[in-house]
């Protein structure tokens, strides 16, 4: 069981994880407009993708604050692999636009 700065700690550390995976998603919209049109429709769409996990791992930290004890624990689990899935698919993404 985590105490209540564990807790506070992970949410910061997350959303800290977040502005930086906000920060690399518009540095590749940024790529992608200078890409030719087909390549940028294609690059539009995985950006499309990241942009839509990022807001399901915005919810899941909304969600997480308001948890706690062992439904926290269970809680951040979820959260721990959404940001897996989050960290592959922006180095997917970064990969694709070399």
């Amino acid at each position: 069981m985590s105490s209540e700065s564990d807790r506070s700690a992970y949410e910061q550390k997350a959303r800290a994880k977040l502005k930086e995976w906000n920060a690399e998603i518009d540095k590749l919209s940024a790529k992608a407009e200078q890409a030719s049109a087909d390549t940028k429709m294609k690059y539009r769409d995985e950006i499309d993708k990241l942009q839509t996990k990022r807001e399901s791992m915005k919810k899941k930290l909304e969600q997480l604050h308001g948890k706690s004890g062992d439904a926290w624990d269970e809680f951040k689990d979820g959260v721990e692999d959404a940001w897996t899935d989050m960290k592959r698919s922006i180095e997917r993404a970064r990969d694709r636009l070399r």
